[in-house]
């Protein structure tokens, strides 16, 4: 029930920091306290700020109210109408440019919420702490014995990268490009969310790791479907490796085994391999990415998946990189949802179709480039720019010519 991932890098975040997790419907608001019933707790506040207070809010929850309002109806019926396009597919029926919502959501433009002068001040809790690098390799030596064996460079492991890749039938447009996008152009087998560029007092934002910034979750559910394929790949490997080497081979593939059983005592559910994701044995799994035998076959697989669902779907077109981006980004039925309409639609066509609210309220540039067109070109113009960088360079040498 593969999900996709979401954007993560540098400049994805930049996009679409939201995906980085499955994206929730977002809850409302509770609602505002009456304000006749306001009462100040502290008798140091003055009855004439408590007055002013009680005035204020009534203003808000009023023009706060009717959004609300008008937000829900939005959201329902891009709820609906998702749901709508997803049966007239699925019985073969012709979708209309009728079944999208064609109107932006709702954009809440009122007074903001005031102040209780008599509540407590708060201090709002740190972030919790994002698993890093360090946490993921720990895990793996703890829960499996296992460490990664991780590339003498970042060349060899982009040399591996793409050999995956070109076997499995991308093309080094879409590889490149993709790269560029997720990893800044720069990044490194290892680069995490939030930790691309070395700043002082960076921290990681997510788990995503790697070329195309996989998620925990993303692993933990690559493990549990295509586990199978990348053990026979491992085998085949192994099989024509000197002695000393395979049997450093095999003993990944023994691993790699357990992690599969582990990945698979859950339903094949997005949100059941996130839990898994979230355990020790699950961070371990995410650990492969660093591995030159397995971590390619993962980063592919991800990015093979949206793929081989476009071709399921219908679609008999090679996909452009920013396509298969919309595909990896926000998921596979989204993202097809997005590539499949014609293109005189994209221009027509809200891109808050393809999001959940939260996911669409989170992400600034996506609003921004509020239109399917857009939000494709806005892909396409940081992938021109990523990919004069060295690092996408290389790893277009690496490609099989």
């Amino acid at each position: 029930m593969h999900r996709g991932g979401r954007y993560a890098g540098a400049i994805a975040v930049a996009l679409f920091a939201a995906l980085a997790l499955p994206p929730a419907a977002l809850a409302d608001e509770p609602p505002a306290a009456n304000p006749a019933a306001v009462q100040s707790a502290n008798p140091r506040v003055s009855a004439a700020a408590m007055a002013e207070y009680r005035r204020a809010l009534a203003e808000y929850n009023k023009v706060h109210d009717a959004y609300v309002a008008a937000a829900r109806a939005y959201w329902s019926s891009i709820a609906d109408k998702r749901q709508l396009r997803n049966s007239k597919r699925a019985r073969g029926e012709q979708v209309l440019i009728d079944d999208y919502v064609r109107t932006q959501p709702p954009v809440y433009s009122g007074p903001p919420k005031p102040i209780d002068p008599s509540a407590p001040t708060q201090l709002a809790p740190p972030p919790a702490a994002v698993p890093v690098v360090a946490d993921f390799l720990n895990a793996a030596k703890q829960e499996y014995n296992f460490t990664p064996g991780q590339p003498q460079s970042d060349i060899e492991f982009k040399r591996a990268y793409a050999k995956v890749a070109a076997a499995a039938g991308l093309t080094e447009d879409q590889v490149v490009r993709i790269y560029g996008f997720e990893a800044t152009g720069n990044g490194g087998y290892d680069v995490q969310a939030g930790l691309e560029y070395h700043k002082p007092g960076a921290r990681a934002i997510t788990t995503a790791l790697g070329y195309n910034q996989l998620l925990a979750t993303n692993s933990v559910e690559l493990m549990a479907e295509s586990g199978d394929k990348f053990v026979a790949n491992l085998e085949a490997k192994a099989n024509g490796l000197p002695a000393k080497e395979k049997a450093g081979l095999w003993n990944t593939i023994a691993v790699v085994r357990k992690m599969i059983d582990f990945a698979r005592s859950v339903p094949d559910d997005w949100g059941q391999h996130g839990i898994l994701a979230g355990t020790a044995k699950g961070l371990a799994i995410h650990a492969t990415n660093l591995d030159l035998n397995v971590g390619p076959l993962l980063q592919t697989q991800k990015l093979l998946d949206s793929v081989v669902f476009a071709h399921r779907k219908g679609h008999g077109a090679q996909l452009t990189a920013a396509e298969l981006e919309m595909m990896n980004l926000t998921g596979d039925g989204n993202g097809f949802d997005m590539i499949e309409m014609p293109s005189d639609w994209r221009n027509q066509v809200p891109t808050a179709n393809f999001f959940q609210r939260r996911g669409y309220a989170d992400n600034p540039v996506a609003q921004r480039n509020n239109l399917v067109a857009t939000l494709i070109a806005a892909t396409d113009a940081s992938m021109d720019q990523e990919i004069k960088k060295q690092g996408a360079k290389d790893l277009a040498a690496a490609f099989p010519k």
